[in-house]
């Protein structure tokens, strides 16, 4: 009688599969801990890793990985701050909390201060009737007469109103804000060899001003802004020759918010 062969056994290939994954477990189990050590909270770091043990005891390493990790990013479940990586949670309560109340901006100067100020240091020349202050809804308005500083239709300022000058110049260094100087004339037409117009002579005597408050008396160009409007503002009537004088000005402007509001503000990069 013939002997029956016994059947042939396959080799199985794939064993080193279960000391892989347990190897990977090991290995994830290894670093979950060094991540929970890391954490400020040390009583979550032994939670961590007491359940890390139990877990590999009885088998359960995916619940517990679903417990330590949670759900996705947009689920509150546990472990959410972990899997934003080290301090998520000081990070997401950041995210979470409501956004911090904008910082209200600085007070405005009181220039009703500076107008009293003003009118005490320039009393002599404001009783004089060469300049006049006022407080008006653009701002503080300093009126120097052209009687007093510019000779007659030219732009040079005197000298001999440096002094009074010197006043106003420190007033504006004391505060922030914006200066603008607006040249004025009275409607008598001009025309010589130096000015084709009232509104050349207005704009030429707001420009000697500003040059003379930024070399003289250090105010910053860019605080201020010069115009001319000829005869076009008057604060009398030009009828006459008392109202054609007071027209004849150069108004120094501190300006307000209100009236800083239209000027352009330099762009932010932009070349000087």
């Amino acid at each position: 009688m013939a002997r029956r062969r016994k059947p042939e056994t396959h080799a199985n290939h794939d064993r080193w599969l279960v000391s892989y994954a347990d190897f990977i477990t090991l290995l994830f189990a290894f670093f979950v801990v060094m991540f929970a050590s890391a954490q400020s909270d040390h009583g979550r770091a032994a939670r961590v890793s007491e359940s890390v043990r139990k877990a590999l005891e009885e088998g359960q390493v995916k619940v517990v990985m679903a417990a330590i990790l949670g759900g996705a990013k947009d689920d509150k479940g546990k472990g959410n701050a972990m899997m934003m990586g080290p301090g998520g949670a000081q990070r997401a309560a950041r995210e979470t909390a409501p956004p911090e109340p904008p910082v209200p901006p600085p007070a405005p100067p009181n220039l009703a201060g500076s107008l009293n100020a003003l009118q005490g240091a320039l009393r002599t020349e404001i009783e004089k009737g060469q300049l006049q202050v006022a407080l008006q809804p653009r701002g503080l308005v300093v009126s120097l007469r052209e009687a007093a500083f510019f000779a007659s239709g030219g732009d040079a300022v005197s000298p001999a109103t440096y002094s009074s000058i010197e006043k106003i110049a420190h007033a504006i260094q004391g505060l922030p804000n914006m200066v603008r100087l607006e040249g004025h004339t009275d409607a008598v037409p001009i025309h010589n060899s130096r000015f084709h117009s009232n509104w050349e002579l207005s704009a030429a005597r707001s420009i000697a001003m500003l040059e003379l408050l930024m070399s003289r008396f250090d105010i910053p160009p860019e605080r201020m802004a010069v115009a001319g409007y000829a005869d076009t503002v008057p604060v009398e009537s030009n009828d006459s020759a008392e109202g054609r004088a007071h027209n004849r000005r150069v108004d120094v402007v501190i300006l307000n918010e209100n009236g800083a509001r239209p000027e352009p503000r330099p762009v932010a990069g932009g070349s000087q």
